[in-house]
Parts: structure tokens; sequence; C-alpha cells
């Protein structure tokens, strides 16, 4: 299994039992956290870049791995997202750099599991 899957999985599993409780305190704050990543003045990628950023600089692993997926939903490229590495690696400082090899690690992996179609069989009908 894939660190993304991996991750994927347990964070889905693990919500549902958070929500599973039906505490209104707790849902209402993850419904928080959903609408602030919405479209608004910034649009969702500008967003997700930002979390990111804070994230490293929080030196919060699953919160980096979050937004990196988020990231790459958004289309973020290459470039872009060794910018911003740059920006929290700036802004936090050299402990940031081993969140920094995490982030690299599973943004590799987001690349990796990006799965093309199979080729449709010329007699396929």
């Amino acid at each position: 299994m894939s660190i993304v899957t991996e991750f994927n999985d347990y964070r889905q599993r693990m919500n549902e039992k958070i929500m599973a409780a039906d505490n209104k305190v707790i849902k209402r704050f993850f419904n928080l956290d959903t609408n602030t990543y919405q479209d608004g003045a910034l649009d969702v990628k500008t967003k997700e870049l930002l979390g990111l950023a804070c994230s490293m600089v929080l030196r919060c692993d699953d919160c980096i791995k979050y937004h990196l997926g988020k990231c790459y939903e958004e289309k973020v490229s290459e470039e872009e997202i060794y910018e911003l590495f740059a920006i929290a690696n700036l802004i936090g400082g050299s402990i940031v750099i081993p969140h920094f090899r995490r982030a690299v690690e599973y943004w590799e992996a987001l690349k990796e599991e990006t799965v093309t179609p199979p080729p449709v069989h010329p007699h396929a009908v």
C-alpha cells in the first residue's frame, strides 16, 4: 500500500468515527475548515498553497500531506510547489527541513499514483 493510500484510508476511517460521535462542536469545527478552503476572494488553489505553507511552518506532517494532496488536485505545478517549499523553509527555519523531506516524498508519491487509463483495445465496442 502506498503512503498516499495509507494516509487517505486512515484519514477517512478516523473521520467517519469522529463524525459518528455526533458532537455538535466537532462537526461545526470540521465544517468551518471545509468552508474556509472554498472559493472566495482567494481561489481554492491559493488557499491550499497557504494551508500547505502554514502546515510546514507549524510542522504538522498530517496537515502537510492533506494540503499536498489538495494542491495536487488543484494542478499546482512542480515549480510552484518548490517555490512554496522554499518560502516555508525560509519562514520556518532549519527545523522545517525534516518535514520538507517528507513533503517531497509525499509529493513524489502523489505523482506516481496518477493512473493513466489503460489504452482502449481497437476492437472494443
